[in-house]
């Protein structure tokens, strides 16, 4: 099993690399001081859940996690008060909901992280994923972000049951 990390300053390490990673605009916070809305990244530890990516703007990561592509209608629930908070759903959506494909390419290769998700707790964060990076690093709401090359390198080397330690 492998623990990949990142550090508060940005530095993303893999068992042989290093590479450079944007963090929340709201910076780290425990876990537990987690809320919907803050743009903290939450400091633990995550297992990597399964890959999703955009099939229109390339092929499917190398890697041995569960893959899937994204679909024009893909969304994740942010909405605390809603059943479906911290989980894919379908768009449109009644409830307030993050659309996975966005325009941007930030989602063009997604990570789904164990933040959150077993059971949900309302409020304390929803789409806490690993995710390509802006050109220029800009801070994300609250995720861990790599530029595409790095994160998909990262890929080749995952499995099952790895995780991603978040910490100071």
């Amino acid at each position: 099993m492998t623990r990949f990390t990142v550090t508060s300053d940005g530095r993303f390490s893999a068992p042989d690399a290093f590479c450079r990673a944007a963090l929340g605009k709201g910076g780290v916070k425990p876990e537990a001081g987690k809320v919907e809305g803050d743009g903290a990244t939450p400091l633990g530890t995550y297992v990597l859940r399964r890959v999703l990516y955009r099939a229109d703007r390339g092929a499917a990561p190398e890697t041995t996690l569960p893959v899937r592509p994204i679909r024009p209608d893909d969304g994740w629930c942010d909405a605390p008060d809603d059943p479906a908070y911290n989980r894919p759903v379908r768009l449109p959506y009644p409830a307030s909901c993050e659309e996975m494909t966005r325009a941007d390419g930030l989602y063009d290769v997604v990570v789904v992280l164990s933040h959150n998700d077993d059971p949900p707790v309302p409020g304390r964060g929803s789409a806490i994923f690993l995710h390509c990076a802006r050109p220029d690093y800009a801070p994300t709401e609250g995720c861990v972000a790599l530029a595409k090359a790095d994160l998909e390198a990262v890929l080749k080397g995952a499995a099952p049951g790895d995780t991603l330690e978040i910490r100071r």
